[in-house]
């Protein structure tokens, strides 16, 4: 939703961080020199005293030892260390829900706020707290410029050993080889202020050395950590760093995590209206069946200054990029207002993760990643959620309402967020179930190796820094010289797609699955959005794996049915003073002969809550059931009654 203006003055109070973007790496970055990653950490690693394994797993929660060409993190860290400087990465930016005429709780039964954002001054570097500064040290302690580290691998992981090399010594420890020894300093690298968050982010740390990992760079070097499942590292010297205790609230998190209670506010304020959420008793009274993923387009301080806004919107958890710090806002048993359709809010939980869509080089960080896939874990758990794409959407995924409202609706994370390396944590990687010739097609290029060039990031029609990526791009013919597939809920005016990074239209994403229209050569069609849409995935370098699934068509008899982005319920099953909500259809049409992949299948439901007393909130069932599927990007409804299903 965008930010009423009474919101405003939130954002007056507080600066966003946000990387300068580029297409090319900064001046001065330098160029990868091939195999020489893994022998910069170990000289880094002697020199210092540190373990090597300590240095690279450390190293690996941060950036997946990747530099992104010099370009910071959502946090202002730069290098494979993360080493912040978050004023020389401070410019303005609009947080995630205050764009356009977006209407984040999607439900017609309120007036749409809207306000425009306002710009804030960038902070003295001295009143940014520690975590966010650690370049700084870093210089002081190596003797290295502040330039190098930003922008030489080889000094950043200089200066990041030399921060663990401090911590260790701080700590009042001796320089051990054995990296059991080093808990303690790796808690205090994390740069977290609680026991809790220090913790956790130790224990991913040293299950990386447990575990080992191995993995080719952004700059294509090959680097690896040997497993050591025999590590046990001295948990309790986190007792002696003297961080505030782990916060306390009603937090519904698992254990694996640090959590806090940063309540967003049930409150009145005027004219009727309030915020920023619904009270309800899920799932007495409506099932959870989604968790939808964001991007804050913010930072951590101003996202949790606006979470705790009653005229702003509202989700259940914030992620923290840095460490992996997660807030909860809500109890699960309330409606936020956050994925811009009524019917998936009322039946999902949001998660904010901190970061840029358009910033291809501000990375979520490992450490964010692993908490949110132990937190996603959890929930699917306690709900009983199925892990897979049609239930863990992203904001991009969440279908407009009504015809107005597709062009609002949001394309966060957007292609820059690992979808399989985040199914990986959640324990479900993403594998092929069906031989060659199957009828179904699990999107999934190699994130790293898949580059296609999207546009927008900073100036419209210019190219984005080149950047690994979860999405294909469909075309109308089997060649890449074809124009893209059309999206006429975008386009009403039958314009192409386009390569722009918001432009959903000719998308396919990580963990989507699709039904197999036609096979020719390097080339697959699947069917998207009433239409036959090809991609290339070929042999040698596929882009999607092969999957069994259910599939459906329109009846026999139908040429097309009506699909909708909501499963409302029919009119007769509305009681007296709730009023009937039109079961509008999508400007889409799902074509005889056409075959969708089935999701769930869901009685037509639609939550009243209107006003702030909530005892008069009513949970409407009807009769009409709908059958969800993966019709587009996004996910879409269509009645059970107009079609049949059978296996692909």
């Amino acid at each position: 939703m965008r930010r009423p203006a009474r919101a405003a003055g939130v954002l007056a109070s507080a600066a966003l961080l946000l990387p300068l973007f580029s297409a090319a790496p900064p001046a001065g970055a330098e160029a990868p020199r091939e195999s020489a990653l893994q022998g910069q950490f170990a000289r880094a690693a002697a020199r210092h005293g540190v373990p090597e394994s300590v240095l690279l797993a450390v190293s690996y929660l941060q950036s997946r030892w990747d530099a992104h060409g010099g370009a910071p993190s959502v946090t202002g860290g730069y290098g494979p260390m993360h080493l912040t400087d978050a004023v020389t990465a401070l410019t303005e930016a609009a947080p995630h829900h205050s764009e356009g005429e977006e209407d984040a709780r999607g439900d017609s039964s309120r007036a749409v706020r809207s306000g425009a954002a306002v710009p804030v001054p960038v902070p003295a570097a001295e009143s940014l707290p520690a975590r966010l500064r650690t370049l700084e040290r870093a210089s002081v302690l190596s003797g290295i410029p502040a330039e190098e580290l930003r922008t030489r691998t080889a000094e950043n992981i200089e200066g990041g050993a030399a921060l663990l090399a401090a911590a260790q010594r701080e700590s009042g420890l001796p320089t051990s080889a054995d990296p059991a020894d080093w808990y303690g300093a790796v808690a205090r690298y994390s740069g977290a202020e609680d026991s809790a968050t220090a913790t956790t982010y130790a224990n991913d740390v040293f299950d990386v050395i447990r575990t080992g990992e191995s993995r080719t760079t952004d700059s294509g070097q090959v680097v690896t950590l040997p497993a050591a499942p025999a590590v046990a590292p001295a948990t309790g010297q986190v007792a002696a760093l003297g961080l505030r205790p782990p916060a306390t609230g009603p937090v519904e998190c698992p254990r694996s995590v640090a959590c806090e209670w940063i309540p967003a506010p049930y409150e009145e304020f005027g004219d009727g209206d309030y915020g920023n959420h619904d009270k309800a008793n899920r799932p007495s009274s409506q099932s959870i069946d989604y968790i939808v993923v964001h991007d804050t387009e913010a930072t951590w301080d101003v996202t949790l200054k606006l979470v705790q806004d009653p005229t702003y919107v509202s989700w259940q958890y914030s992620l923290r990029s840095s460490d992996g710090h997660v807030a909860q806002h809500l109890p699960l048993k309330d409606v936020g207002w956050h994925a811009g359709n009524w019917f998936v809010n009322a039946k999902s939980v949001g998660l904010e993760h901190e970061g840029f869509l358009t910033a291809p080089d501000s990375w979520y960080t490992e450490a964010m990643y692993r908490s949110s896939a132990r937190l996603v874990r959890h929930l699917a758990a306690r709900y009983g959620i199925p892990i897979d794409r049609q239930h863990i959407l992203g904001h991009d995924n969440v279908p407009g309402t009504v015809t107005s409202t597709i062009k609002g609706m949001h394309t966060d994370p957007g292609p820059y967020w690992d979808w399989a390396h985040y199914f990986r944590l959640l324990g479900r990687p993403i594998t092929p179930s069906a031989g060659p010739d199957a009828g179904v097609v699990t999107i999934r290029p190699d994130f790293g190796a898949h580059r296609p060039v999207y546009t927008g990031c900073v100036t419209a029609g210019e190219a984005c820094a080149p950047h690994g990526s979860g999405a294909v791009r469909l075309h109308t013919g089997p060649s890449a010289d074809a124009p893209l597939v059309k999206d006429i809920g975008l386009r009403p005016g039958g314009q192409d797609s386009t390569t722009g990074v918001n432009d959903t239209g000719a998308r396919a994403s990580t963990g989507q699955s699709y039904a197999v229209a036609e096979r020719l050569g390097d080339w697959t069609a699947i069917w998207y959005l009433g239409q036959k849409a090809w991609f290339h995935n070929p042999r040698q370098e596929p882009t999607a794996v092969n999957a069994r699934g259910l599939v459906l068509t329109p009846r026999e008899g139908l040429a097309s049915v009506p699909v909708y982005g909501r499963a409302y319920p029919e009119a007769s099953a509305y009681p007296a003073g709730v009023p009937v909500q039109a079961v509008s259809p999508l400007p889409y049409q799902l074509l005889a002969g056409q075959r969708y992949v089935v999701g769930d299948r869901t009685p037509g439901e639609y939550y009243f809550a209107p006003v702030f007393d909530s005892s008069g909130h009513r949970v409407v069932r009807g009769q009409e059931e709908y059958y969800q599927i993966q019709f587009g990007h996004r996910v879409a409804f269509v009645k059970v009654a107009d079609v049949r299903v059978s296996r692909a």
